[in-house]
């Protein structure tokens, strides 16, 4: 698939693992060299609860190796060690796959590390076994990212009759608009941004509005409307001239509004899902790449 501007960050875990937070620099003797050693986190007390319950036929000394196994996967995934925060979800969720929270965390690591398959197994199952709606844009992105386009219209079309919080639903909705982008349907992309005020002018916009203004940018410009996708471009820029790949993609329309420059050819390493995280892009997305610091 042809690889196109990274999804954004999926939405928080809980308050113990960050997902907006830069990735830790290299690790290794020289970079440790006069630094403290990050302390591992404690889990919240249900989560050590239920993955001691979930092992309840495992001696009482395996069981808090477990424990200790969610604690390491959780500071991996808080330092930006994807990889390894995956291989300790995958081997917990071996042993104790009834833990909701086990399945979560193996779920976002697998997301930020492009693998589709993994990231929509376990976040389905996480899904399954839950009522939080949270996951399901980052379960849709993985989907769409493996062509399923029926599963994101049908996820979609479940969401919107749950009253997600306003993030997680705009977040779903550029998914949803990714996936009708991906099969050349960009005026219904761009409906259905612009039916939900995506489009809309704002005094103080949150960091949830000018990821929907650059995500219908990206739309308008790939239909060809420069003009539009300029105006929202900009619109970004005003407040806040660093976000996301912004200046690139003006400079690349023609600041003063001429004729566009021949677009710049992106690839699975231009930006990544959350701020300081590059991941490999799914096909066709139109939400906005990564930016160098946290929008907050």
């Amino acid at each position: 698939m042809e690889a196109r501007a990274p999804s954004a960050p999926p939405p928080p875990m809980d308050e113990w693992v960050r997902v907006d937070r830069p990735a830790a620099a290299a690790s290794g003797p020289a970079a440790a060299a006069g630094r403290t050693p990050a302390k591992v986190p404690s889990l919240p007390a249900e989560v050590a609860v239920a993955i001691r319950r979930a092992a309840e036929g495992a001696t009482a000394r395996h069981r808090e190796e477990l424990v200790g196994r969610m604690e390491k996967a959780v500071a991996a995934y808080e330092r930006g060690r994807y990889q390894e925060a995956l291989r300790y979800g995958n081997e917990l969720t071996r042993e104790v796959t009834s833990v909701a929270a086990v399945r979560r965390l193996a779920g976002y690591a697998a997301y930020r590390l492009g693998r589709w398959r993994d990231a929509a197994r376990h976040l389905e199952a996480y899904a399954g076994v839950t009522d939080e709606p949270d996951v399901l844009p980052s379960l849709m992105d993985s989907w769409r990212a493996l062509g399923r386009h029926g599963k994101v219209a049908a996820t979609w079309a479940e969401l919107r009759h749950r009253s997600p919080d306003a993030d997680t639903l705009a977040e779903a909705r550029m998914v949803a608009a990714g996936s009708l982008a991906d099969r050349g349907r960009l005026h219904e992309a761009i409906e259905l941004l612009v039916s939900a005020g995506a489009a809309r002018a704002l005094r103080n916009p949150s960091d949830r509005h000018l990821r929907q203004w650059y995500a219908l940018a990206d739309l308008y410009e790939r239909a060809g409307d420069l003009p539009r996708a300029r105006e929202l471009f900009r619109r970004v820029a005003r407040v806040d001239a660093g976000a996301y790949d912004v200046a690139e993609r003006l400079d690349a329309l023609g600041s003063r509004g001429g004729r566009s420059r021949s677009p710049r050819r992106r690839s699975a390493a231009d930006g990544g899902g959350a701020p300081g995280h590059r991941r490999p892009a799914a096909s066709g997305d139109v939400r906005p790449a990564g930016r160098e610091k946290p929008p907050r």
